[in-house]
């Protein structure tokens, strides 16, 4: 049985970065609200408290009930989980004279404890809170400081409690890293062997039990998501798996052709449908991109019912949906508030008498990837870059007409081929071109011209949870935007967007 380790989320902007610290150790964990938290507490081998945007001293903050836990399970607090501990356990919280936040260093008072084996003198963490322990709780041992702040680190005596007030998760905390390792391999005991062939191997035996000789239904996109889905159903019940590849129009150049010839080669059994006019005729004339989305996301749902209903005996639905979805559709506070619409999580109409079955919801993107190398997937697959599921809808901003995506589509491929030429896409988490909704004058020969703006983009990221934009090569910039201009006609200016996220998103819409 896999062994897990349990992470409360109190709302913390950095919960995910937990989970993924955890998951590079080689351990399975998840992420519940501490509201609410599972049933069997007691299967976890250890529980990870999260930071939080309140404050332990306001009449709103997060109380979790840590009766099953405290004492009995191994648990690490983390900023407001120190907090909390110290707080409700006989310690005290006041408001810092300064913020404490950003860069700072440890001062080890207990060098020896298991918590920081490894840990160098002076290592930096990076605090984030407004708040800080003035007070230890009770039967509480102070393990590190800083220069700013005392009780940066405390155990519970005669219990596996620990606490900190800083943030191991975040790559600013120089051997954070190696004290999530200390706390869950080494106190709480929890085993490395979270990995992609033990995943593989398990979810193929699960899936196995689970739909049996049943028939799957899985909607593809061309992406890594679908594509690793439909390979771990592939192998765990080959022909009853049936694929559906659906043109919504609003793909890349010559991508519906290219992705069907590449998924005949995986030995996928998959049907392209072209749908452009139905998607096509259904957006004319909408510049709203709330509004473009629901549009695209009801019309896929007609367009694959129709097709669904033509396969007969089909019991499932299969999804490429991944944890950060299913993170964001149970947040502390209730589903998340909506930022985008067509995302994979939230079901099925009801119309649809399929039941769903969701191999990689409990992934974060690049444990997908690894998950299809280890099934050997072509590493083209696997490295290309999220495109969004509207497609260039929500990169063409306001209306669409097919003259807007057919220029959108010359743009962006120009932009993408450039990128693997000069050997710079691999670099790149995501890149794509965006079609502005104003006109420019330039000159041409001897002409004026009044035409169509674009804007380039490409950034770093790990998960797209935060992004950086990429330093492109001004010689690469420079080249790129003398041969979308020359060669695409309508298009007459190019700029680059170097705004990472946040505060801005990765889409334009």
């Amino acid at each position: 049985m896999q062994e897990k380790v349990l992470i409360l989320d109190f709302g913390s902007q950095y919960t995910q970065l937990i989970a993924r610290r955890v998951r590079e150790l080689f351990i399975y964990c998840e992420i519940h609200p501490y509201n609410n938290p599972p049933k069997a507490i007691s299967s976890f081998k250890a529980v990870i408290l999260s930071g939080s945007p309140f404050s332990v001293r306001s009449e709103d903050a997060p109380h979790p009930d840590l009766s099953a836990i405290k004492g009995k399970i191994p648990l690490l607090g983390v900023c407001y989980g120190a907090q909390y501990l110290a707080h409700f356990f006989g310690g005290k919280v006041s408001p810092s004279n300064t913020r404490e936040y950003g860069r700072a260093h440890l001062s080890l008072v207990d060098s020896v404890s298991p918590f920081f084996k490894d840990v160098t003198e002076n290592s930096q963490v990076w605090m984030s809170h407004a708040d800080t322990i003035l007070n230890l709780p009770e039967g509480a041992a102070l393990l590190a400081s800083t220069e700013d702040v005392e009780n940066a680190a405390f155990k519970i005596k005669n219990e596996e409690t620990y606490a900190i007030q800083f943030h191991p998760e975040v790559y600013h905390s120089n051997d954070g890293k190696q004290i999530l390792e200390n706390f869950l391999v080494h106190i709480s005991g929890v085993k490395q062997d979270w990995t992609p062939d033990s995943f593989v191997e398990s979810t193929i035996k699960e899936l196995k039990e689970k739909v049996g000789e049943e028939k799957v239904i899985l909607g593809l996109s061309g992406g890594v998501d679908s594509s690793v889905a439909a390979m771990l159903l592939h192998k765990a019940i080959g022909a009853h798996l049936n694929c559906i590849f659906v043109n919504n129009g609003l793909l890349r150049k010559n991508e519906f052709d290219e992705v069907l010839v590449q998924y005949a080669g995986m030995g996928l059994n998959v049907k392209g449908v072209d749908a452009t006019d139905q998607f096509l005729d259904a957006l004319e004339g909408v510049s709203d991109p709330e509004t473009k989305r629901k549009i695209i996301g009801k019309t896929f749902i007609d367009v694959f019912d129709a097709e669904a209903q033509k396969i007969e005996g089909a019991k499932w639905l299969a999804q490429g949906t991944i944890y950060p979805d299913v993170i964001e559709s149970i947040s502390v506070n209730g589903p998340s508030a909506t930022i985008k619409s067509h995302h994979n999580v939230g079901g099925l109409p009801d119309y649809m008498k399929l039941e769903l079955v969701e191999p990689l919801r409990m992934l974060f993107k690049d444990e997908v990837r690894s998950v299809g190398k280890s099934m050997g997937m072509d590493a083209e697959l696997l490295g290309r870059h999220p495109f969004p599921g509207p497609g260039l809808a929500i990169r063409i901003l306001g209306d669409l007409t097919r003259d807007k995506i057919r220029m959108l589509q010359e743009v962006d491929a120009i932009f993408i081929q450039g990128l693997k030429a000069w050997n710079l896409y691999e670099k790149v988490w995501q890149a794509g071109a965006i079609f502005l909704p104003v006109s420019s004058v330039g000159v041409m020969g001897d002409e004026r011209t009044y035409e169509s703006c674009v804007a380039l983009r490409a950034v770093q990221s790990t998960d797209g949870m935060t992004a950086d934009w990429v330093d492109l090569p001004y010689k690469f910039l420079q080249k790129i935007s003398n041969e979308i201009i020359n060669s695409v006609k309508g298009v007459n200016r190019v700029v680059y967007d170097i705004s990472s996220k946040p505060p801005a998103t990765i889409e334009w819409e």
